[in-house]
């Protein structure tokens, strides 16, 4: 299993890695709220622990969608 981790960044808005949690990530607005702002206090944060192709698959679609509002948002994996 692999831990898909979302990195802070200094542009994106709090609205939109809101917005990705819960797109990507199907997060609630409350859990969504509290992931956004654990990154954005300690650096990252775990948004979800998933199979390999479906870690990958949600870091391409946190940089699909945060290419598509120019924002540097970035997700990685990593071995759970």
């Amino acid at each position: 299993m692999y831990r898909v981790i979302l990195l802070n960044d200094n542009y994106s808005t709090m609205d939109f890695v809101i917005e990705v949690l819960m797109k990507v990530f199907r997060k609630s607005l409350e859990d969504a709220t509290k992931i956004m702002l654990n990154i954005h206090n300690n650096g990252q944060e775990i948004c979800g622990v998933y199979t390999h192709e479906i870690a990958i698959t949600k870091v391409a679609q946190v940089r699909n969608m945060a290419r598509a509002k120019n924002f540097p948002l970035k997700a990685i994996i990593q071995e759970d």
